[in-house]
């Protein structure tokens, strides 16, 4: 029998550290190897990984809603033979104990005052809320490690404080761990609107004849084709207009103090998926026609829906565009999806009464909302774009030859 440590793989893009997310087996378990282990959420997407070999588990490092470093110990199997060398090295039962072996059920309770206290940040910060002295409490984890039920054991013990809110929430009330995607999405967040001066511009737009064109392709479209919605022909034509704004189609290197102006056109379509907001990306947006945008804006929103995107489908695009459909309102303020430095949100279509030439007739009007980000973009640029863009869907025709 040997002990194989199992390290925090490297999923991709340079990443360093990942979040455990949920974990897929308990100390004792018995793994095959490809078995799924643990779920690890980096930046743009959740990620499963899997058992390098086959065997007992004999300690986890990481608590949900941790942020562990790539090469750092996470999974401890007790196998029957030696490991495939294509994952960490085996080792000796002995070679370990002091260690891993410091999990098992024999390993005695560890005061934390005995020295360094250790504990993750969630615990840290669950013990601050709560009011608990963590040099008291005992641990029970890999080397005295205080692990979330060791706050619950402390209760009444000397040294520590006992609010009633540390056995759970209070009647009526749930209380959901942020991890993951939603973790993520709170992050940039946060990190858009406390550093980026937003300005908004929010115009109305005559979708009249667009509606017209719009019902007569999806008429003559073959059988299995993307109906066309709204969205293909803004993408279309802000493809376009982008063109004479190439300010706009850029990207903010905060660590360089660099704008990165690009010529190619890739569009990031926020999408509501049930892990949250994702926004995979239209890649070269400017090549391709009306019907092309359809089909590539389906295929990769579905697969965001089903959590099938690569990490490639979700990074770099160079623009957002943002729309709640029927649920569109009639204006918006859209925050900025970083590095990016603007972005568009569409609203509903109404048909509403409008004076035209003297005269009151019903037309189908739709707002824009766009945000910028104005230390970049400058509140005429801005608005330009947002006329050209208006120009463009209001005489659809100049769309069509992009029709490919």
């Amino acid at each position: 029998m040997s002990l194989y440590i199992f390290k925090v793989p490297d999923l991709g893009e340079g990443t360093v550290t990942s979040e455990i997310v949920a974990w897929h087996v308990r100390v004792g378990d018995m793994v095959a190897e490809d078995a799924p282990l643990v779920e690890m959420a980096t930046e743009k997407a959740v990620v499963e990984v899997t058992a390098p070999v086959s065997g007992r588990i004999v300690a986890l490092h990481g608590e949900l809603g941790d942020s562990v470093a790539v090469g750092s110990q996470l999974v401890v199997f007790e196998t029957e033979s030696a490991a495939s060398p294509s994952a960490a090295p085996a080792v000796s039962a002995e070679s370990v104990t002091a260690s891993a072996g410091a999990a098992l059920t024999a390993a005695p309770l560890v005061a934390a005052s005995s020295g360094r206290v250790r504990a993750s940040p969630a615990t840290r910060r669950r013990a601050r809320e709560t009011g608990v002295n963590l040099a008291a409490v005992m641990g029970t984890g890999p080397g005295g490690r205080i692990e979330a039920h060791d706050l619950v054991a402390a209760v009444g013990a000397p040294g520590t404080e006992s609010p009633a809110q540390i056995s759970g929430p209070a009647p009526g009330t749930q209380e959901i761990k942020v991890l993951g995607v939603r973790r993520v999405i709170a992050n940039r967040l946060s990190e858009s609107a406390r550093t980026i001066p937003h300005f908004a511009y929010v115009e109305e737009v005559d979708v009249t004849l667009l509606e017209g064109v719009r019902q007569r392709l999806n008429a003559s479209a073959s059988s299995g084709a993307a109906p066309l919605t709204y969205l293909p022909f803004i993408v279309a034509a802000l493809a376009r207009a982008l063109g004479q704004y190439p300010q706009c189609n850029a990207q903010y290197d905060a660590e360089r103090n660099v704008i990165v102006r690009h010529s190619a056109v890739h569009v990031g379509i926020a999408t509501q998926t049930p892990d949250g907001l994702k926004v995979p990306v239209v890649r070269h947006a400017e090549t391709l026609g009306v019907r092309a945008l359809a089909t590539e804006i389906a295929r990769i929103a579905d697969s965001a829906r089903r959590g099938t995107c690569t990490r490639a489908e979700l990074t770099g695009s160079t623009i957002t565009v943002t729309s709640l459909g029927k649920l569109g309102g009639i204006a918006s303020t859209p925050i900025i999806n970083l590095p990016e430095v603007a972005i568009i949100g569409v609203n509903k279509a109404l048909d509403r009464p409008m004076v035209v030439n003297g005269a009151v007739v019903i037309r189908r009007m739709m707002n824009l909302s766009s945000s910028f980000d104005h230390r970049f973009v400058d509140g005429y640029d801005g608005a330009a774009l947002i006329q050209a863009l208006k120009a463009l869907l209001e005489q659809p025709e100049q769309l069509l030859p992009l029709d490919v």
